[in-house]
């Protein structure tokens, strides 16, 4: 029998978080030996022989969970937004001490949710316009998502790298907010609805036609796929990987 990978989650109290229990508890090939809440030590990692720890916790609190983690040399598998390039370096830096130990931080773990990105991204370089409308229940605090950010940093390298220039837009005049925000030339909108759960759309625009890209999710449950993926792949993926992208073979 292949030996179990011991888990562990933070934020196991929290609604992905509980889904991430059960998703682990219900995989053959691996095992959860500790689910953490907001005020339990990170002590009992050490103690419970975790391997690989998940993240799903808040802003305030990942980059403690995080380095903690690779300083006793667990691999990571992060959910938790507000990651910026500062926080970011900083963790580059420790895992350069660790090159054995690997940290996933992805936006997104909906399998569809990536591949329609991925796939969004490598089809705007053939559009004159391009933007985003990302939609999410009203409890987020975050705005625009992690999603739509990624979604727009792959969009915008993407037409770049092809030489496509900025999409028509001849706005002169408007409300505050009226056109979204701004991410790296992509406009992105944000919508924040009781019912929702995390929908994307994609939308390219050229000379008589449309073309969107749009992923639901509608239950937590569409996340755990993803999640699972990055905890049987991140030990051998050493160092730090952005986007669960690049553990998906896209052929693109």
């Amino acid at each position: 029998m292949t030996e179990q990978l011991a888990v562990a989650v933070l934020g196991a109290n929290g609604r992905m978080g509980a889904e991430a229990v059960k998703a682990v508890e219900a995989a053959a090939d691996l095992k959860l030996v500790a689910a953490l809440g907001r005020n339990d030590s990170l002590d009992s990692l050490v103690e419970a022989g975790a391997r690989i720890v998940v993240d799903l916790t808040v802003p305030e609190s990942t980059e403690a969970n995080v380095r903690f983690a690779v300083e006793h040399g667990m691999h990571a598998v992060v959910g938790t937004t507000g990651w910026d390039q500062e926080r970011l370096g900083r963790l580059e830096e420790l895992l350069a001490a660790q090159p054995g130990t690997g940290v996933l931080i992805a936006p997104n773990f909906a399998l569809g949710s990536v591949l329609a990105s991925a796939f969004a991204a490598k089809a705007s370089k053939y559009f004159e316009s391009v933007e985003i409308i990302e939609l999410h229940h009203p409890d987020k605090v975050d705005a625009p998502s992690g999603t739509a950010v990624r979604t727009a940093q792959l969009i915008s390298a993407e037409r770049a790298a092809a030489g496509v220039p900025a999409g028509p837009d001849a706005t002169t005049s408007e409300m505050a907010g009226a056109r979204g925000c701004d991410v790296d030339g992509v406009r992105v909108h944000s919508v924040r609805l009781r019912g929702l759960v995390a929908h994307q759309e994609v939308l390219l625009g050229g000379p008589g036609e449309q073309l969107t890209f749009r992923h639901d999710s509608f239950d937590r449950a569409s996340f755990m796929p993803g999640v699972l993926l990055g905890v049987r792949t991140v030990g051998m993926k050493p160092g730090l990987t952005l986007g669960l992208d690049d553990y998906l073979d896209l052929g693109l």
